[in-house]
């Protein structure tokens, strides 16, 4: 039976009552509200344009199977920069004040083939309530030939993780659309959280959601894409690979890097720590400087701004994290980031290093706790 985990503050401060004072002052002085604006706009349509436009390209190749397998690769991009830029945001609520339009938008998740229901249930019950705790953060534990926490058991095989672990990415999203989903859906429990009785609405969201992605981006090319069947199957593994190694690398760099914390609960489950705190703790930033990073993966290289405050629309978090940074040197709190992508990837794979290892993160100036 998995411990319940509860936050204590150890050291009272107002550091989370003056970060929120002044993000709530930055919105109100500027007369703007915190969700979505004109460019969150601008980049639903241009996300959804390529996506769509990416998909017809496949029928477009005629007899072509390199422009066809491009095509695919295309859609396996922009298939990702949905997941970032709208998917995500719709879920948490963040990119309108309307809520049938984040609903709405949230089920972008199921035309990628992922499950809207379950991701809300993994990602902003689970990993945002429990981010980085081993054994009740579900992002750590993503296949037994990864090792991501100290807390899983070490193999063999981790020892060579470092050189494997990107190829293993690469299968994040075709796993999520032939069997995560199903797996989640049916579990009776995942770390803290109780799978209750599942509405009977998700089960035929579920399946008839999973049955139309098949149809759509397995069965109609074959049909009809012109080219021989085992060119559309190469072309959607080719789209897997790309969009499942996009979304990994993007979530692994803002919580498996150096500076990092690991929290470990104590006997009574209780992390001794201030929850805003925890957050700033376990999350790093990367990349705060490129545009390009920023606008094609929503954001989320501000993985910090939007722990803390992910019902604020993602086009914003590089005007508040000025203020998170500020406000967290002011009170002694690490700010972790990396300046560039390039150096995130680096530090990651250093941690996927130490962690196939048996010696101690501590002695590696890797921080666990």
């Amino acid at each position: 039976m998995s411990q319940k985990i509860k936050f204590r503050t150890i050291q009272e401060t107002n550091f989370t009552a003056t970060l929120q004072n002044r993000i709530n002052s930055y919105f109100a002085d500027k007369g703007i509200s915190e969700k979505g604006n004109f460019l969150m706009a601008v980049k639903i349509l241009f996300t959804l344009t390529g996506f769509v436009g990416s998909y017809f390209l496949i029928f477009a190749s005629g007899d072509s199977i390199l422009f066809s397998i491009l095509s695919w690769i295309l859609l396996g991009l922009f298939t990702a920069f949905v997941g970032f830029n709208i998917s995500h945001d719709a879920v948490h609520g963040s990119i309108s004040s309307i809520k049938i339009i984040n609903k709405s938008l949230g089920y972008t998740f199921n035309l990628a083939g992922t499950n809207k229901y379950m991701w809300k249930i993994m990602h902003n019950v689970i990993h945002h309530t429990y981010t980085n705790i081993p054994g009740h953060d579900e992002d750590l534990e993503p296949v037994s030939l990864i090792r991501l926490s100290t807390e899983n058991k070490l193999k063999k095989v981790h020892r060579y993780q470092h050189l494997y672990a990107y190829l293993l990415y690469c299968l994040t999203s075709i796993s999520w659309v032939f069997k995560k989903d199903f797996v989640a859906f049916f579990r009776k429990k995942m770390g803290n959280y109780e799978n209750k009785k599942h509405p009977m609405k998700e089960y035929i969201v579920l399946f008839s959601s999973k049955a139309l992605y098949y149809f759509i981006f397995i069965a109609l090319p074959i049909m009809l894409a012109g080219v021989p069947w085992w060119v559309t199957v190469i072309g959607f593994v080719a789209m897997h690979f790309i969009q499942g190694l996009t979304l990994a690398v993007v979530f692994q760099l803002a919580h498996v890097v150096e500076g990092a914390h690991f929290p470990q609960p104590d006997e009574k489950g209780d992390v001794k720590n201030n929850w805003t705190i925890h957050q700033l703790n376990t999350t790093s930033n990367f990349a705060m400087k490129s545009f390009l990073a920023t606008w094609f993966f929503g954001g989320l290289n501000y993985q910090i701004e939007h722990h803390l405050f992910p019902n604020i629309c993602h086009i914003h978090y590089p005007k508040i994290s000025k203020i998170v940074k500020k406000t967290a040197e002011e009170y002694g709190i690490t700010y972790n980031m990396n300046i560039t992508m390039w150096d995130a990837i680096k530090s990651h794979t250093r941690m996927l290093k130490v962690l196939g290892r048996e010696e101690s993160l501590l002695q590696t100036g890797v921080s666990v706790a």
